[in-house]
């Protein structure tokens, strides 16, 4: 599932080459999505320009002149770039149309979204799926021990496992279930301690930590496993870089002790029991 660094990838892949461009057309092939397609979207769009394209933990937000795109990849979509005369492929869904250009939303399992918010409702931020995110972990927010606070208040009186109170994504987004792994080892914390008795010098090697990872995966293009490519269709490298995730039985990198898994919320999780004592 494309998480925080693979859709920054496809953020910076995407905006030079579309941002300033106007849209010509849209061709919704399939709108049945997470969220069904607006059936109006290209009379909304046609002839917008896109001014530019942010993100907002894992969805891209792109500016256009009356409002916001917002679009999600869901467990397997992909954006790509591609010249408008290119054959589609049997997954595509919707396209974006830019003149000779064609941005082309690829999901094979139709997870994914593609919404509209006009500015006459208010600024992006008021969008109903974006109110309930944490903080950004490369904000000035979550910088220095500002992050090590964040983490510390919102994890006071949890018993849940750190590891599922980062997965929610309600204090800081974007730790998916590779780089919660990855941080949590990074940071010396066993995946199972509950978040509630993180000590302040633990969250703030947590939240360092959180910015380490995820800044390594956005240099390396991402994690690919399965389905996710780039805007030029490349996959992630960030796999062969782990030091914990799947990696089961192989010896830890720092103290060669075989690293171990277990499942928490139907997902895996992999943890050094002599690096992450509990």
């Amino acid at each position: 599932m494309p998480e925080l660094p693979e859709v920054e990838v496809t953020k910076l892949g995407i905006e030079p080459r579309v941002a300033g461009l106007i849209i010509t057309d849209v061709r919704i092939f399939d709108g049945r999505l997470r969220w069904p397609v607006p059936i109006d979207l290209k009379d909304i769009l046609k002839n917008q320009t896109c001014k530019s394209i942010g993100r907002r933990g894992k969805y891209l937000l792109f500016e256009l002149t009356h409002g916001y795109l917002i679009i999600h990849l869901g467990m397997t979509g992909t954006l790509r770039v591609l010249p408008s005369s290119d054959p589609l492929k049997i997954h595509d869904r919707v396209t974006l149309e830019f003149g000779k250009l064609s941005l082309r939303l690829h999901d094979p399992r139709k997870f994914g979204a593609v919404l509209w918010h006009p500015k006459s409702k208010g600024p992006i931020e008021q969008f109903t799926l974006l109110q309930k995110l944490g903080v950004e972990p490369f904000s000035p927010e979550f910088s220095g021990e500002l992050g090590s606070e964040i983490l510390y208040q919102a994890s006071r009186k949890r018993s849940v496992a750190v590891k599922q109170f980062l997965l929610a994504g309600q204090a800081v987004v974007g730790v998916g279930n590779i780089y919660c792994s990855e941080s949590l080892f990074e940071a010396g914390i066993h995946p199972a301690k509950a978040a509630g008795k993180l000590t302040r010098p633990q969250c703030s090697r947590l939240a360092k930590a959180v910015r380490l990872i995820l800044k390594k995966a956005i240099d390396a293009g991402g994690s690919s496993l399965k389905d996710f490519v780039n805007s030029d269709g490349d996959p992630g490298h960030f796999m062969v870089q782990t030091k914990v995730y799947d990696r089961k039985g192989l010896p830890c990198k720092v103290c060669k002790t075989p690293i171990n898994q277990i499942v928490q919320g139907q997902r895996s999780t992999y943890f050094c029991p002599q690096c992450q004592k509990r």
